[in-house]
């Protein structure tokens, strides 16, 4: 017998949100009902902190007063930090440094608000060569950027994740958060399994997940992306080469302890591409799925054991 659930869906950081909470039985709808409302405002209030469309947010008034140390939420020293790792490890291909070439590529603002059409042909755009930690440094509760910045790529799965930690101290065990994509899943379903997961772009007949107390994150270029005079463009600017949008991986997921583990990490590897990518994942250990623009699939040995 499926067991009673509750449910909440809103919008939020430019994309669809979704929970689900699986109930002992129809006494906790109540309880259910009143913490889903409460995540909702979690994502309300997260938002403010990081989103750059938002003339108010805390980013933007960060990133107006370039080149003084400013005080800086919890929120923001620890993505700070978390660019800081992923840039690391990534050998520079994440860099939040790249909003500069975003903006100049027409992705100024909300991108369901704009009007590609209208806009210029952009120019050509230098690497990004210095060390990021010149540009982005943390001291004593304090941040300071010598460049604008924007988190945006792991800002989601962070906030998917703090969404996960409040409804867990609320003592739920069994639970899904989908934000957009990236996606928290602990627990079981209403039928009692694992929770079965669908890779976007990809038939649930060809392959499914299957997670329980993981986080899941699809980054990839099938979403956001445009022309502008002819020109082709993607979100998933590669800062050692601005000039050249790859198209050969669709998207990739990744699954890993928590969502914005995995959502860096997804970010990365598309930005390695379809050779390098693959390789990196298996040597790391990472669990990962890799789908190109022909349709082919790649697993990395760590993903296969999530496989339904």
């Amino acid at each position: 017998m499926n067991m009673p659930v509750s449910k909440l869906g809103f919008r939020a950081l430019g994309t669809e949100i979704f929970l689900e909470i699986v109930l002992n039985g129809v006494y906790e709808k109540k309880k259910a009902e009143s913490n889903l409302e409460e995540t909702k405002r979690i994502y309300e209030e997260k938002q403010k902190v990081f989103c750059r469309f938002n003339p108010e947010s805390e980013l933007n008034r960060i990133n107006k007063n370039i080149g003084a140390w400013q005080k800086a939420s919890k929120d923001m020293l620890f993505l700070a930090e978390r660019a800081l790792f992923y840039n690391k490890i990534s050998g520079g291909l994440y860099d939040p440094r790249v909003i500069e070439i975003l903006e100049k590529i027409g992705y100024g603002k909300d991108f369901r608000k704009n009007d590609f059409s209208k806009m210029k042909a952009p120019v050509n755009f230098d690497k990004i060569e210095k060390n990021l930690g010149d540009d982005l440094k943390i001291k004593n509760g304090k941040i300071f950027f010598a460049r604008r910045m924007d988190f945006s790529g792991i800002a989601k799965g962070y906030i998917t994740d703090c969404a996960a930690e409040f409804l867990k101290q609320s003592g739920w065990k069994n639970f899904l958060i989908d934000s957009g994509g990236d996606m928290f899943a602990t627990g079981k379903n209403a039928e009692g399994e694992k929770w079965r997961i669908e890779i976007e772009d990809v038939p649930k007949e060809k392959l499914m997940l299957e997670i329980t107390e993981r986080g899941i994150a699809t980054s990839g270029i099938s979403r956001k992306k445009w022309e502008i005079k002819g020109k082709k463009f993607h979100h998933l600017v590669n800062p050692k080469n601005p000039n050249k949008f790859s198209y050969e991986l669709r998207t990739v997921s990744v699954i890993a302890e928590n969502t914005e583990n995995a959502d860096g990490r997804a970010k990365t590897l598309v930005l390695m591409g379809k050779e390098k990518g693959p390789r990196f994942a298996k040597e790391n250990k990472i669990a990962a799925i890799f789908l190109d623009y022909r349709g082919n699939i790649r697993v990395s040995p760590e993903a296969k054991k999530y496989i339904y």
